[in-house]
């Protein structure tokens, strides 16, 4: 054995490390971008086009429903209730709902609440500082539904659920006073000093109302999102760094996508609930159940009408299989963008046929507002022209 062999042996070579594959550098890039991808995806603002039809429709669905109500107001929810005040507090203090309308028995509240409820829905309709605006419309609602539950026809709980949800979005970005106002102050370099102001108002009332809250919950959710305001418009006027800004900015936006994707949520609970409960219904199973629907007296405006439709039993079959059918399917349905469309149109026409024959108008119009969360941009967000296209 010669001595480059004992060499050999008693110092093994050890193997070079090798440099790094070009397809595990390339998965990390596309991790990184992906990544990355993802977070601008969470940053930005989504379904801006139907947030606003959402807003403008279910506010403008309570103010007619409030306008139309108006000369029965009392009797519905005021002094003249069949559900007496006591009765609605006693109820507030089990079930923990929330009502302003328990504060007082006097009829000047009663009246500031109501006609206050009208002139919120018509500001929030309008876009008008839809930050404070839906929060005093979530107010408005939920006193009024819970001082006297009885009445409603199951619009006002869709209506009810919508309006908390409504209240986490940047519902007014688009189509609203306040997007006209920002664009305006863009362009001239001024500082809307008018939304502090009324900040501070709303601050002040909060303390002037918080003895009537029976319990913490609500009034720390609206002392939460009064406190949070200020800080986002503290951050906005007087921070140095962006840092602080766009941190908040992150923060509302992922609350308003977060909140249109519960609302989306909600809408196809409502849908699967109501059609599972008719499969397993013996009437719906052998496609009667809207035969029987429509001969009930109480949901009956159009007596023949309704009877001429229940003389044609295969109409009434089809129609029937076809309600349990398309509410089944629908959550399922809107992942195809071709199917989205004629569903929505489909299920519109259901709503309308519910609203005349049944007579039951502002749930049909609470559930057609909620279907146009759905609708697609394109066919909501005005089309540009072709040499205003920005270029690739």
């Amino acid at each position: 054995m010669s001595i480059d062999h004992l060499g050999h042996l008693g110092h093994p070579t050890t193997r070079p490390a090798t440099a790094p594959s070009a397809g595990a550098a390339h998965g990390r890039w596309r991790c990184r971008e992906a990544a990355a991808r993802l977070i601008a995806f969470a940053c930005d603002a989504h379904a801006r086009y139907q947030c606003a039809v959402f807003r403008i429709g279910l506010s403008g669905l309570v103010l007619a429903f409030l306008l139309r109500e108006w000369p029965h107001r009392r009797v519905l929810y005021g002094d003249r209730s069949p559900w007496a005040l006591d009765l609605a507090a006693r109820l507030v203090a089990e079930n923990h709902a929330f009502t302003v309308l328990t504060w007082s028995a006097g009829r000047w509240w009663f009246e500031c609440v109501y006609h206050g409820a009208i002139l919120v829905a018509a500001l929030l309709m309008l876009g008008w500082r839809t930050r404070a605006t839906s929060v005093l419309f979530l107010i408005a609602v939920l006193s009024l539904q819970n001082r006297n539950p009885l009445i409603g026809d199951g619009g006002d709980n869709v209506i009810g659920v919508m309006a908390i949800y409504l209240a986490f979005t940047q519902c007014g970005t688009v189509w609203s006073l306040d997007a006209r106002r920002a664009r305006r102050n863009r362009r001239a370099g001024r500082v809307d000093r008018a939304g502090f102001v009324m900040w501070q108002i709303l601050g002040v009332a909060l303390l002037w109302v918080s003895d009537g809250f029976q319990g913490t919950a609500w009034a720390a959710v609206l002392w939460a999102g009064w406190v949070c305001q200020g800080l986002w418009y503290a951050a906005r006027r007087w921070s140095r760094g962006a840092w602080s800004r766009e941190l908040l900015d992150a923060a509302a936006t992922m609350l308003h996508n977060c909140a249109m994707l519960v609302i989306a949520a909600q809408i196809c609970l409502i849908y699967a609930t109501a059609g599972w409960y008719k499969v397993q219904g013996t009437r719906w199973q052998d496609g009667s159940g809207l035969h029987y629907a429509l001969h009930l007296d109480y949901f009956s405006p159009w007596p023949g009408l309704g009877s001429l439709l229940a003389s044609h039993m295969l109409l009434i079959v089809l129609l029937s299989y076809g309600t349990v059918v398309m509410q089944v399917a629908f959550p399922f349905l809107l992942g195809y963008r071709r199917l989205k469309t004629a569903l929505l149109a489909v299920m519109i026409l259901e709503h309308a046929g519910i609203a005349v024959l049944l007579g039951l108008p502002f749930l049909s119009a609470a559930m057609v507002v909620c279907d146009a969360v759905f609708l697609p941009t394109a066919l909501l967000r005005p089309s540009r022209r072709s040499g205003s296209r920005p270029k690739r």
